[in-house]
């Protein structure tokens, strides 16, 4: 399905940025009109896949991070965040609930609450090569526009 519109952002993975991009996330999202809800499973969502990349893409060093959004006319957004980090040696093991490489400190519930907030998440990793994070979402058509 072709896009309706689409953005892309590419910032350092340093822990202000998060909040930058689930707003910049939230703003774009804000154009297929979302519930509240919507809206906030969606800043969520993107919140955690930025923090895993910062977290655990790059935790000695200060690396890049790109955020790509694309809205389609079946009002639906797809979210894609990239990191070129360390990557992740085993993406199912990552994915159970309360695992994680972060230490005593993190939950380890950053990909099940991805994926409880989006209809959709699909990882590719690859040892030293980096993680890629694809997100979809649709975004329910609300009575007064239909």
């Amino acid at each position: 399905m072709k896009e309706t519109n689409s953005i892309r952002l590419e910032f350092q993975s340093r822990s202000i940025n998060e909040g930058f991009a689930r707003a910049a996330a939230a703003v774009f999202a804000a154009q297929l009109d979302p519930t509240l809800d919507e809206l906030n499973d969606i800043k969520t969502a993107v919140s955690e896949a930025v923090t895993n990349c910062i977290v655990h893409a790059y935790p000695d060093s200060i690396g890049k991070i790109l955020l790509r959004a694309r809205s389609f006319p079946n009002n639906s957004i797809e979210i894609i965040v990239r990191d070129w980090g360390r990557g992740i040696p085993d993406v199912d093991r990552a994915r159970e609930p309360m695992f994680t490489t972060g230490g005593d400190e993190r939950s380890g519930m950053g990909f099940t609450i991805m994926e409880s907030f989006m209809d959709s998440v699909k990882i590719r990793s690859a040892p030293e090569r980096g993680t890629t994070v694809t997100m979809r979402r649709s975004i329910s058509i609300r009575a007064a526009r239909k």
